[in-house]
C-alpha cells in the first residue's frame, strides 16, 4: 500500500489492530504518525514509543495485550524493527518473532500496534514478514520518485486552496525536492502570503522560497559551469549570512563535483539512473541534477576542481589564508579553469 492509500484508509477509520511503516522517508512516517495520534487516542498517557534495537518485541506485545488504564485505546509504536531486514541486525537479546505471530492470529481491539522499519525494503521471504502483510496494514514510506514529485506539490497546493503556476514549480523542485518537511512548510508560508485562491507565480517562488544549504551548493556549482563569478560570490554571500562557515562550504562544494564525478564514470559504464541511484546510496532528485550537469565537464577538470577544494581546505584548516579570502580566490580559480 501507498503512503496515500495508507493515509486516505486511516482519515476513514478504517484503522487496523497492526500496522507497518516500512522506507527511509521519515516525513510520510510521521504524518501517518501524527494521524494515528489523532484518530486512535483519547489520552495522551495511552501512547508509548519502543525502539525495538533496545526492548524485545515480546515486551512489546505484552504492553500492547494490557488494558488500557485511561480512555478506550492505546497506540504502541515499535520503532527500528531490524527483524524485518533480511540481514537482522546482532543485538543482546533475541526477539521472540513467534510471540508477535501468535499475536497477529488473534489481536486485541483495544491496542494498535505500530511497526516502524525505516529501510528502502523488508525481507518479504519471511513468514513474519508475510503474516504482517496478511493481518495488516503495510505502508511503504519511501522518497518520492522524480516523476511523481510534481503531483505530490499539486496536491499539497489543492489542500492549501493555491494554484502555482507552471513555471514555478521548477523553483520548488531545485531548492526543496530532498527535504518533504521543508517543501510543506514553504507551501504554508507562501499560502499565507498569496491568500485562498492565490497563484504562485515563479517570481513570487523565486522571492520566498528559502534557499537551503544543499540547493545553495548546486546553485554554485552552476555559477560555476556558467563562469559567472559574481554570481557564485552572491550566493557564497548569502550563504555567509546563513552562518555557513568557509571551511563547511567547500565539504559541500565537494560532496556536489564528485557526486557529478562518480555519475559520469557510471554513465560511462552504462549504468541507469535508478542503478546509480543504489550504488551511490543518493536521493533520486541528487542523481537527476548530476546527470544534467556531467556533460558539461571532462573527467580530468573534475579531478581538477576536487584537487583545487583539497588545496584551499588544507590552507583554511593550517591558517596560511583568511579563510573569507581563500574561498573567495577557490571560486575564482574554479571560473577560470
Amino acid at each position: 500500500m501507498t503512503y496515500t492509500e495508507a493515509v486516505k484508509q486511516i482519515k476513514k477509520q478504517n484503522i487496523p489492530e497492526v500496522i507497518l511503516l516500512y522506507g527511509t522517508e521519515n516525513y510520510f512516517i510521521q504524518k501517518i504518525k501524527d494521524l494515528l495520534v489523532k484518530h486512535v487516542l483519547s489520552e495522551e498517557e495511552n501512547l508509548s514509543t519502543y525502539d525495538l534495537t533496545e526492548t524485545s518485541i515480546q515486551e512489546v506485545v505484552s504492553d500492547v495485550e494490557t488494558y488500557p488504564f485511561f480512555g478506550e485505546r492505546k497506540l504502541i509504536i515499535g520503532t527500528n524493527a531490524t527483524f524485518l531486514k533480511a540481514k537482522p541486525d546482532k543485538l543482546t537479546f533475541e526477539h521472540k518473532l513467534e510471540v508477535l505471530e501468535q499475536y497477529l492470529e488473534m489481536p486485541v481491539d483495544y491496542s494498535v500496534l505500530v511497526l516502524i522499519a525505516p529501510f528502502e525494503k523488508i525481507d518479504e521471504r519471511k513468514k513474519i514478514s508475510k503474516t504482517l502483510k496478511k493481518k495488516g496494514l503495510v505502508a511503504e514510506c519511501n522518497p518520492v520518485k522524480e516523476y511523481e514529485l510534481k503531483n505530490w506539490i499539486m496536491n499539497l497546493a489543492k489542500q492549501l486552496n493555491i494554484e502555482i503556476a507552471e513555471d514555478a514549480y521548477e523553483v520548488f523542485e531545485n531548492e526543496l525536492s530532498t527535504d518533504l518537511n521543508i517543501m510543506e512548510r514553504e507551501l504554508e508560508k507562501i499560502a499565507l502570503y498569496v491568500g485562498d485562491g492565490g497563484t504562485v507565480t515563479k517570481q513570487i517562488a523565486d522571492e520566498m522560497v528559502s534557499h537551503t544549504i544543499s540547493s545553495s551548493g548546486i546553485r554554485l556549482v552552476d555559477a560555476v559551469i556558467e563562469r559567472n563569478l559574481a554570481k557564485a560570490i552572491a550566493i557564497y554571500k548569502d550563504l555567509e549570512k546563513m552562518k555557513e562557515e568557509p571551511i563547511a562550504l567547500i565539504g559541500l562544494l565537494a560532496f556536489q563535483f564528485r557526486t557529478i564525478l562518480r555519475v559520469k564514470l557510471l554513465k560511462q559504464k552504462g549504468y541507469s539512473s535508478g542503478q546509480m541511484q543504489k550504488q551511490l546510496g543518493a536521493h533520486p532528485y541528487v542523481i537527476k541534477i548530476a546527470l544534467n550537469r556531467e556533460a558539461k565537464f571532462s573527467v580530468q577538470q573534475l579531478k581538477t576542481f576536487i584537487d583545487h577544494l583539497a588545496e584551499t581546505d588544507a590552507i583554511m584548516k593550517q591558517g596560511r589564508m583568511d579563510k573569507e579570502l581563500a574561498f573567495e580566490m577557490l571560486l575564482y580559480n574554479l571560473i577560470n579553469k
